[in-house]
């Protein structure tokens, strides 16, 4: 099924950003959630095991289409699939819209130099700059933590910024980001160690649990938890949060673990072989 899916809609994201958002009703030049769901029924209501859900339907970065994003579901999980509507409404392609020209990954890596505001690691001077827009409670962030460590590791030179990017499909990720901010404002160290100890804790934090789980983690990495639980409810880490999600959507984040090299986009971080990541990051610093 899985790979029907793949065949039919690209970008396979395990945690998928879909921010609890249903469709609002569509702008002058822009199809309807009710058509969109028209379409998804003739095309896939053979499939008894496939559900489907419009996520939202905007104007896309290309002139003259409308980027309509759906979220499928089978039992295997979930993933993303994007439509681009042709004004007319009468064709649709598949895939992304990817950035194209001389210099194709400056506008996003601009974006993120100026918007970026998490922790980091390595020379502020560093002609590489990894951001990785991450999700605490997300499966396919502690998936790809080994192969993101491993990159990091072996390009002591680069610069490795997280970016906090809770979704809200998840039920603890936002008081997760919450906790992790105030960690990092308070100690860059502490809050990878904070963010390792999350991830390997993570199938035993509950919503339930949260305050009291990411409490201890605090404390484990020699902050004083009481205090970072306090400071996760302000206004300031509200902010800091709201800037970091607004950061992702302007560079199109969809879902996570997304990572940037210098503004080139890289998903699925987990499938992608280590030797390719460390050529990806020698290759932006030559060109920097």
């Amino acid at each position: 099924m899985r790979r029907f899916l793949i065949s039919m809609f690209s970008a396979v994201i395990l945690c998928v950003f879909a921010f609890g958002q249903t469709a609002a009703p569509a702008a002058a030049g822009l199809p309807t959630e009710e058509t969109v769901m028209s379409f998804l029924q003739q095309t896939h209501g053979w499939n008894k095991d496939l559900t489907y859900k419009v996520s939202s339907i905007r104007p896309s970065a290309v002139p003259g289409l409308a980027e309509v994003v759906v979220i499928y579901a089978t039992a295997d999980g979930q993933q993303l699939g994007r439509l681009f509507v042709s004004s007319d409404g009468a064709h649709a392609l598949i895939g992304d819209v990817i950035p194209f020209g001389a210099k194709p990954f400056e506008h996003d890596r601009v974006l993120l130099e100026k918007g970026m505001n998490g922790p980091a690691r390595g020379p502020k001077d560093s002609p590489v700059t990894i951001v990785e827009f991450g999700d605490l409670q997300c499966p396919a962030c502690k998936a790809a933590q080994p192969a993101i460590e491993g990159l990091v590791a072996s390009e002591p030179n680069a610069r490795f910024v997280f970016q906090n990017f809770p979704l809200e499909m998840h039920n603890w990720a936002a008081k997760g980001a919450a906790y992790a901010d105030c960690v990092g404002r308070a100690s860059h160290e502490a809050f990878f160690k904070f963010v390792a100890r999350a991830y390997e804790t993570q199938q035993d934090i509950t919503a339930e649990n949260a305050d009291e789980k990411l409490t201890a983690l605090a404390a484990e990495v020699g902050l004083k938890g009481p205090e970072i639980a306090a400071c996760s409810t302000t206004p300031v880490t509200r902010a800091h949060l709201d800037a970091s999600i607004a950061l992702g959507k302007s560079v199109q984040v969809t879902g996570t673990p997304t990572l940037f090299v210098n503004g080139r986009t890289i998903g699925n971080v987990a499938q992608v072989p280590a030797e390719v990541l460390k050529s990806l990051v020698d290759f932006a610093a030559k060109q920097k």
